[in-house]
């Protein structure tokens, strides 16, 4: 636990720093960081999203932070649909197959990418939550390289449960996603 305490400790100085918030690097890279932690940890870094918030949530503090998790907007999509309800008929009289089968129907990443679009507002910040929350329907990979034809000059955090050894991500430190190089880890 202490672990996860002294990496949450470095995310906010990661923050105030200029260099994060003026985006693309010297090799005119995307600014998209990873924040991998134990997926046991999960709690502990809800709790710790929700400071960052508190600490930034003044006027003045030149960073606006707006938060995407995926779940939510997810339960949103499908509630947006009129699916909703219908969701756990078919899974209970069709099985977890179909459910996946009608899940991937419209949970496509198109969807996630427009919200994410219109609702950004002047925001300078991103944070990308909930990623294990809606595995296998959401793939975190698919979400990050789609993203980036969105948002390019803006900073995004994605907290990731499980591992990312800057090649590629493993949720749960189980389930090995399509390699994704094009992040940073935000933190050692």
């Amino acid at each position: 636990m202490a672990n996860i305490n002294r990496r949450l400790d470095k995310i906010i100085p990661k923050i105030k720093e200029d260099k994060f918030i003026q985006g693309r690097g010297l090799g005119n890279e995307i600014s998209f960081y990873i924040f991998d932690y134990e997926p046991t940890e999960e709690l502990v870094v809800r709790d710790y999203v929700k400071h960052i918030h508190k600490e930034f949530g003044f006027e003045g503090s030149g960073r606006k932070i707006i938060e995407f998790d995926l779940y939510k907007m997810l339960i949103d999509i499908a509630k947006e649909k009129r699916i909703f309800d219908r969701v756990f008929q078919v899974e209970e009289k069709q099985g977890k197959g179909a459910l996946f089968k009608a899940m991937s129907t419209f949970a496509k990443p198109d969807i996630f990418l427009s919200k994410i679009k219109e609702q950004l507002g002047d925001h300078n910040v991103v944070f990308i939550t909930g990623v294990g929350k809606v595995y296998p329907f959401v793939r975190s990979h698919t979400i990050l390289n789609n993203l980036q034809e969105v948002i390019d000059k803006i900073p995004v955090i994605m907290f990731f449960p499980g591992r990312y050894d800057g090649q590629s991500l493993h949720l749960f430190n189980k389930f090995k996603d399509d390699n994704y190089y094009r992040a940073f880890p935000l933190v050692d």
